[in-house]
């Protein structure tokens, strides 16, 4: 079972990938004049097909979600009508398909920044740095920690919250209070 979920996932994943790759081109061509024939999700016998838009653009979902593909109107590709040549992606100009060419890479670039944005934005669930119960006799029992505190701060190797220290002040090796205070009188043996 975890072995079809997987595999499901991938699917997902790897077509919302290609759909907005390929929704980036399609974008910038129809931005930049150029007559749109087929969007296609996949390569293969269509599964499903419908028409839509002033251009009766084809949409296409096909049976090998691999890959995808934007037909555009091109003279390379076949017979073109005269009043239909400007609208050609091969009369357009150098900048022009250059713009469409990497409008998909750069689609899927702004996707992950957008994804990335999120996961930043909500944050991801993590561990949190909460302590266990000190050893008897240990320089974190003497100092007077307690199990399941929590530690904001990081100890740094030569920093006075060292076990070189014998009396750490009360302030951390940053300026700020330190998160537990030490006992009054106490020492750490070294």
């Amino acid at each position: 079972m975890t072995l079809l979920i997987t595999l499901a996932a991938f699917v997902v994943a790897l077509g919302c990938l290609i759909v907005v790759h390929e929704f980036g081109h399609f974008l910038v061509a129809r931005a930049c004049g150029v007559k749109v024939l087929r969007f296609s999700v996949g390569f293969g016998r269509p599964l499903w097909t419908r028409r839509y838009g002033r251009d009766a653009t084809e949409w296409v979902i096909a049976a090998f979600p691999l890959g995808g593909y934007v037909k555009m109107l091109d003279e390379r590709e076949g017979p073109v009508a005269h009043e239909e040549l400007p609208r050609a992606f091969n009369r357009q100009s150098v900048w022009r398909r250059v713009a469409i060419v990497v409008a998909g890479p750069a689609a899927n670039f702004l996707l992950a920044i957008a994804l990335y944005w999120a996961l930043f934005s909500y944050g991801v669930p993590g561990l949190k740095p909460v302590l266990g119960a000190p050893p008897v006799g240990t320089a974190a029992h003497h100092a007077g920690f307690e199990a399941g505190r929590s530690q904001p701060g990081r100890t740094r190797a030569g920093s006075c919250c060292s076990t070189r220290c014998r009396n750490p002040p009360s302030r951390s090796s940053c300026g700020r209070p330190a998160a537990v205070p030490p006992r009054a009188g106490s020492t750490f043996p070294v």
